[in-house]
Order: C-alpha cells, then sequence, then structure tokens
C-alpha cells in the first residue's frame, strides 16, 4: 500500500499530523474547561476514536502480538500522567474539569517523547506496522484515562447529590 512513497516523508508527515492534532486537542482541552462536563463528554472520545481500528483490517497495519503487549503497556503508563493531571471540581451546581498548568506541558512532552519513539522505530519498522503500534498506544492511554475520569466524576456527582 505504502511501497511507493519513502517511508522517511510518512513519517514526517505522521509527525507533523501528530503535532496539529495536539494543538488541536490542546485548544480542546481549554476550551471545554470553561463548559460544564458530563458523562457523555467523557465517553465519546474513545468510542471516536475506536473507528481508527479499522485500519487493522489491511495487513499493512497489523502488528505482532509482542508489539501490541509493548504498545499497549507504553500507553498504559502515559495515561497514568493523564490521569494525575485530571481532576474535576464542582461549581454552580456544575462540574467541571479543573486547570491544569502542567496538562499543556505533559501533552508537549507525551508528542515529543512519541515523534522521539516513532523517528527510533522508523527504522526497523514498517510505516504501517509503526502506525498500528502508535494507534494500539494512543488506545492504550485514552481508555484508562477516560475511565479514571468517569469514575472521578460519578463520585463527585454522588456527593454533590447527598
Amino acid at each position: 500500500m505504502f511501497g511507493a512513497i519513502p517511508s522517511q516523508l510518512l513519517v514526517l508527515v505522521s509527525s507533523v499530523g501528530a503535532i496539529f492534532m495536539a494543538v488541536f486537542v490542546m485548544f480542546v482541552r481549554l476550551r471545554s474547561q470553561k463548559k460544564p462536563i458530563n458523562e457523555k463528554k467523557i465517553i465519546i472520545p474513545p468510542i471516536a476514536m475506536s473507528t481508527g481500528a479499522l485500519m487493522f483490517i489491511f495487513e499493512e497495519f497489523r502488528v505482532a502480538p509482542l508489539q501490541i503487549l509493548e504498545a499497549t503497556v507504553i500507553g498504559v503508563l502515559f495515561s497514568t500522567v493523564l490521569i494525575a493531571t485530571s481532576k474535576f471540581e464542582a461549581r454552580d451546581g456544575e462540574i467541571y474539569l479543573k486547570r491544569s498548568k502542567a496538562f499543556v506541558f505533559i501533552l508537549i512532552g507525551l508528542l515529543i517523547l512519541r515523534i522521539l519513539l516513532k523517528l527510533i522505530f522508523s527504522n526497523s519498522l514498517d510505516v504501517g506496522e509503526l502506525g498500528g503500534m502508535f494507534f494500539i498506544l494512543a488506545w492504550s492511554m485514552i481508555i484508562p484515562w477516560r475511565l479514571a475520569m468517569l469514575v472521578q466524576y460519578k463520585k463527585l456527582k454522588k456527593t454533590m447529590l447527598h
């Protein structure tokens, strides 16, 4: 599928795409902190992201079981940082995501680390495999993070009702 396009170009283009996505996420996150949060806003992003798993229909994106494990472990480790910086607060009878000055720096740090890992592994892995691994990493990061947010949200909501 990617045979005619040089691997380095694909890595570069996907890295630039990741930078734009990160900037977009930062703006969305900063804007969303001004509005109350609800269960749907917590649950929808991982569900929307799940459609990306369709990439595995194509053989170019399939990864070995050990690579799945590696990507999953790294994603779960990365999620702990996001979980630690995602806190809620009750204001005016609503629940809001607390502003975290660290969140933007953590997101930038994770982006830099992700790009470095991509550059390191792009020499030894096919670009499709690498894409599959980074999807698994992102999925393994967002699921625990959003589940932790949902649990925290429900606890705060329950205390507000009593």
